[in-house]
Parts: C-alpha cells; sequence; structure tokens
C-alpha cells in the first residue's frame, strides 16, 4: 500500500458490515498505519442500513470524513444505490452479487462481482459473508498484509466463537482466492 485508502463497507445491519471494518482497522494499526474507523447506523440495528468507512493512511489522515471515498463494498441494493455513484474515478468497487443482480453502470472504475453470500454458504455458515468481502477487499487493494489480517481474526473472533473460526477461514480464503484470480485478469 502506498499513501491511503479510503473504502466504504455497507448493508443492511446484521450483515457484519461493522466487524469487517474493524477488522481491517485493528490489522492497519497493528502493522503501524495511520487509521481512521467511522461507523454510521440507521434507525434500526438488524435490517436497518449500516456502514462504516475506514481510512488507511502511511501518514497522517487530516480528516476522517470522506466524500467520495477511492473505494465501496457493498453488501445490498441500497448501498450500491448510494455508494456506488459517490467513489471517485479510478476507484474500485465490490458489489455483492448474491443479492445485487446489477452493476454500477460506471466505466471509471474497476468493479468486482463477489457472491459473498453464496460462498459464505458453501463455507458452511452465511454469517461468513463479511469475511469473503474483506479478504476480496485486500487482495485486490494490497491495504494489509494477509498474514496480519488472519492474525488479527484469531485473536479478535477466534475466541468468541472457536467452532465457527475455521468456516471463517474457509470463506476468507475463498474471498481472497476469487480476488487474486481477477487481479492477475482471470475470470472469476
Amino acid at each position: 500500500m502506498t499513501g491511503q485508502i479510503e473504502v466504504v463497507f455497507a448493508g443492511f445491519g446484521g450483515q457484519g458490515v461493522m466487524t469487517a471494518g474493524q477488522l481491517l482497522a485493528y490489522t492497519a494499526m497493528d502493522e503501524g498505519k495511520q487509521v481512521a474507523w467511522i461507523p454510521s447506523y440507521g434507525p434500526e440495528m438488524r435490517g436497518g442500513t449500516a456502514n462504516c468507512t475506514v481510512v488507511v493512511s502511511e501518514h497522517r489522515i487530516g480528516s476522517p470524513i470522506i466524500n467520495n471515498p477511492g473505494a465501496a463494498c457493498v453488501f445490498n441494493r441500497p448501498s450500491l444505490d448510494k455508494f456506488g455513484e459517490l467513489i471517485r474515478p479510478g476507484g474500485l468497487l465490490l458489489i455483492n452479487s448474491s443479492l445485487i443482480d446489477v452493476k454500477s453502470g460506471r466505466d471509471d472504475v474497476t468493479e468486482l462481482l463477489v457472491p459473498v453470500n453464496d460462498i459464505a454458504i458453501r463455507a458452511g455458515n452465511p454469517k461468513a459473508a463479511n469475511m469473503v468481502m474483506l479478504a476480496a477487499f485486500v487482495a485486490m487493494t494490497d491495504i494489509v498484509s494477509f498474514d496480519a489480517l488472519e492474525k488479527m481474526f484469531r485473536e479478535k473472533l477466534g475466541s468468541k466463537k472457536k467452532e465457527l473460526l475455521e468456516v471463517n477461514l474457509k470463506a476468507f480464503a475463498e474471498g481472497r482466492m476469487l480476488a487474486e484470480k481477477e487481479k492477475a485478469g482471470g475470470k472469476a
């Protein structure tokens, strides 16, 4: 990673967007980077809207408020409608193609369709969709190292639900593999 990367994780409450953002923020801090994490909730927790912005930089962050982020990971259609148009030209947009059946319509951003729910279900737990998306984002951006991210994942989540650790790690690996294949120029 060079410079600064801003990303919005957005979806319905309960889809794990806050957890994905926190894991990214904790990992970046552990690697010595400057970090800002800003959550935003709709009026309801489960089923309502939720998003968080994560800013990761090698330098001091002037303002954590970002109007036009460099990337977005959207988990549902309302999030695509809201954040898809805000991405800066040249940015990155990851779309949960399990729940969103359209593209952004933009040709000035890199767009990756990631069937996060389908991958999570195959891995053994539909709630692991956020780990699929986080891994795909990290693979596309190299914002943090995978070793550090997996270490943080095990530290923050592994002790709470040990029985789900392997399922989440499997989902994580699938998301990474899909994005790395796309980044290398293959069809995902």
